[in-house]
């Protein structure tokens, strides 16, 4: 079976993901998790029917820290699943229920790094692997960052992150060649170099 392709000429309108909500026959959480679930979901799909299973996700926030110098922060943390400490953006889950989105940006910038930033703008929000969850996260760009009033205690992978400040197109060119891997530090980082171009 080939793949169905649209005509470039025929897209009209500005280009955009598209909703799409096939009937969901059944939906049963397979596991339940300390921090997200797996559910299968039995769905109509054109003339049959899919199970797919999925994580269930809270949904996050990130930030892409930028200071009077033109530096990002970035944070390193040991992450189980890849068995890396990989470079990040400082981020978390929505955990807290009716948070505001800002809100909790604002909180994981202080929770993970001592810092509070004057101003805050929406940069960027995306699906992070919707082949395999439902998690959206929504990252901001932070300016006029200083130190927070009191510092956090942090446990587990957390207690040992080290902090760094780095310029923002040393970031971009260590996404760029493969250096640093993390998909929502790649998205920000770039997002954010494209919105202070202009």
């Amino acid at each position: 079976m080939s793949a169905k392709m649209t005509d470039p000429q025929a897209i009209s309108g500005v280009l955009r993901d598209e909703a799409f909500e096939p009937e969901v026959l059944q939906t049963e959480r397979v596991f339940k998790g300390w921090v997200w679930d797996v559910r299968s979901d039995r769905v109509a799909y054109g003339a049959g029917e899919i199970i797919r299973e999925y994580v269930a996700h809270t949904g996050a926030v990130a930030v892409v820290a930028i200071d009077d110098e033109g530096r990002v922060l970035l944070i390193q943390q040991y992450r189980h699943p890849i068995r890396h400490r990989d470079w990040e953006l400082p981020a978390g889950l929505l955990d807290v229920p009716g948070e505001d989105l800002q809100v909790a940006a604002q909180r994981e910038l202080a929770e993970e790094a001592d810092l509070v930033a004057r101003d805050w703008e929406p940069l960027i929000s995306v699906w992070t692997t919707p082949g395999g969850n439902d998690e959206m996260i929504h990252v901001f760009l932070a300016t006029g960052v200083t130190a927070a009033d009191a510092a956090h205690a942090r446990e587990d992978e957390e207690a040992d992150i080290r902090v760094e400040w780095v310029p923002l197109e040393d970031a971009v060119d260590a996404v760029l060649e493969g250096r640093m891997r993390n998909g929502i530090l790649s998205v920000g980082v770039l997002a954010a170099a494209r919105r202070l171009r202009k």
